[in-house]
């Protein structure tokens, strides 16, 4: 059965900022405005303090988190196989198998807890113990079982009782030759012989079954129900129900309880596919989050996976991006950055802007597309464009990034000084953070040919919370570096107001990059104070670039 198609995703960068986090939910809502996509934002990492602000202030819920983006067995149209009671015949089971064409059934309680699992395989061992007369005791076979498989109808007794004892007698002999092999508790199919249905009672038969739908007798009737013996009538001849008796088992008593290979929606295809490599079922069961059965889930299946498609917004790099993200479709990358490394396996819509924020870039599409902006998405894109420039005093912004905050302030009914204070005094509070969480609130990794560098960046209106978080970030950039794998690591700690920043930095290149880079010497404390110095992607990422190659180069060539 066919699965709901997915909700395309769209999302930013890991360790997503507030550009990230804003972008994304606009450019959703504008993308289900505006195509016949259904869309929706999602974020790679943690939210930092500054984008929790500024959600909580507009009102918005935050998006759910989103670390894999991989394909899982919900991506896959696995095939909705209704779960059958453990009660259910083995004949009734195989007429399911030839009718769906599978052949294996999941076994389920009534809500849903998977049991076991029933093959052809199985049935056709079951149909192999021809000669094992008590296998209706054995597995406890209801009457309703019988009655179903032949047929038959009720004549003396209820069909909610279960074969306990006793095995199959075939009665079709003189009633001396019945009263001779019989036992008592046994089953017994007969024809219309009085004296042999009489003989069955008296050695006080648990069941027995009058075949070619002969009519039961009033006093056969009456002496049976005295004796507590069950009577059934089947239209079938004898040959025919001794054939199809053994078929009424309940299909508990053959199926795999243990050790049964099952996935769940959430399991990557990846892992299923090593799976059925090495295991030869066909079909295996699929549990949902509730560990309850929902499927089943074939080779086949597989084969026709459907990707998961995803828009990336404010970066192109494969290190920055989702997990997985090369095993799903981009549809779109939306950016203001740099072209990166990322590639894709087709071609797609592609948006980069030299401009100060992804945000901006997005408040554009709205007006290009005629939709009117809400009051809440204009707050989102005003906070985008605030952070990212540093209300505009970052060397990237560009005067589309100062018209657009404009405009979305008038939209959003907020003063941008005052806002722009609310937001970075709510970023910059270190209370109860860790080094770890102060770091990985805006962290990308980048890289220069086959080598990975990182750069942090932290923005803080007042000295003192830059230098109380230099503090705590310098013990720990050796242990970010070694966890990043990352050959050196830059954490930019930028003094908003007086429009410069302090670096501290990590790695065996990291020192000779940034003096060589910015033509200074260190401090005292092994920082670099750059005055002017306030844009990661153009002031900072751009050194490392330039530099690290040449100074990797000198050093490998010793």
């Amino acid at each position: 059965m066919q699965q709901t198609a997915h909700k395309v995703v769209v999302i930013g960068h890991r360790n997503p900022d507030t550009d990230s986090i804003c972008s994304a939910i606009a450019y959703a809502e504008l993308k289900n405005k505006t195509s016949d996509l259904v869309c929706e934002a999602r974020r790679a990492g943690k939210m930092n303090q500054e984008t929790e602000f500024v959600l909580k202030k507009f009102g918005v819920t935050p998006p759910r988190m989103c670390t894999d983006v991989n394909p899982k067995i919900r991506d896959v149209d696995y095939r909705q196989v209704p779960g059958i009671p453990g009660s259910t015949s083995l004949r009734k089971a195989w007429e399911i198998m030839r009718d769906q064409k599978i052949d294996t059934l999941p076994v389920t309680s009534e809500d849903d807890e998977l049991q076991g699992v029933i093959t052809v395989k199985d049935i056709a061992t079951a149909n192999m113990d021809l000669f094992d007369t008590g296998i209706l005791a054995k597995s406890r076979t209801s009457y309703r079982n019988i009655l179903e498989t032949l047929g038959a109808t009720m004549v003396v007794g209820s069909e909610d009782a279960e074969c306990t004892t006793g095995h199959i007698r075939i009665g079709t002999a003189t009633p001396e030759m019945l009263e001779s092999s019989m036992e008592k508790g046994d089953i017994v199919i007969l024809t219309n012989r009085y004296e042999s249905q009489l003989c069955a009672i008296e050695k006080e038969a648990s069941l027995i079954i009058i075949c070619n739908g002969a009519k039961v007798g009033r006093t056969i009737q009456h002496i049976a129900a005295e004796t507590g013996v069950a009577i059934m009538s089947a239209p079938c001849d004898t040959y025919a129900a001794a054939k199809l008796i053994s078929q009424c088992a309940p299909i508990s008593y053959y199926m795999t309880r243990d050790d049964i290979m099952k996935f769940t929606l959430v399991t990557p295809v990846a892992d299923v596919t090593r799976v059925m490599a090495k295991v030869r079922h066909r079909y295996f069961p699929i549990l949902d989050a509730d560990g309850k059965y929902c499927g089943m889930i074939s080779r086949r299946n597989i084969i026709n996976l459907r990707k998961r498609r995803i828009i990336l917004v404010d970066h192109n790099e494969a290190t920055q991006a989702v997990e997985g993200f090369d095993q799903a479709e981009i549809l779109e990358i939306i950016d203001h950055h740099r072209i990166g490394s990322l590639e894709t396996s087709g071609p797609v819509y592609f948006r980069n802007q030299p401009v100060g924020c992804t945000a901006t870039i997005v408040t554009q599409m709205y007006d290009e597309n005629g939709v009117t902006i809400p009051q809440k998405t204009a707050g989102l894109l005003l906070a985008a464009i605030l952070s990212d420039t540093l209300v505009f005093r970052s060397p990237t912004c560009t005067p589309v990034d100062v018209n657009a905050a404009n405009r979305l302030a008038k939209l959003a009914g907020v003063d941008i000084n005052e806002f722009a204070n609310e937001m970075f005094e709510a970023g910059e509070k270190l209370d109860g953070k860790t080094a770890e969480e102060v770091f990985l609130q805006d962290f990308k990794v980048f890289m220069c040919g086959d080598i990975r560098f990182g750069v942090a960046q932290g923005s803080y209106m007042t000295r003192k919370n830059l230098t109380a978080a230099e503090a705590l970030l310098k013990p720990y950039l050796e242990e970010a570096r070694n966890k990043q794998n990352v050959e050196d690591i830059y954490m930019l700690l930028t003094d908003v107001p007086k429009e410069e920043s302090v670096v501290i930095c990590n790695g065996r290149y990291a020192a000779e990059v940034l003096t060589d880079g910015f033509d200074t010497q260190p401090a005292a404390d092994a920082s670099w104070t750059l005055p002017g110095v306030v844009s990661r992607k153009k002031q900072v990422h751009s050194r490392p670039d330039d530099r690290l190659s040449g100074a990797v180069k000198g050093h490998r060539c010793v």
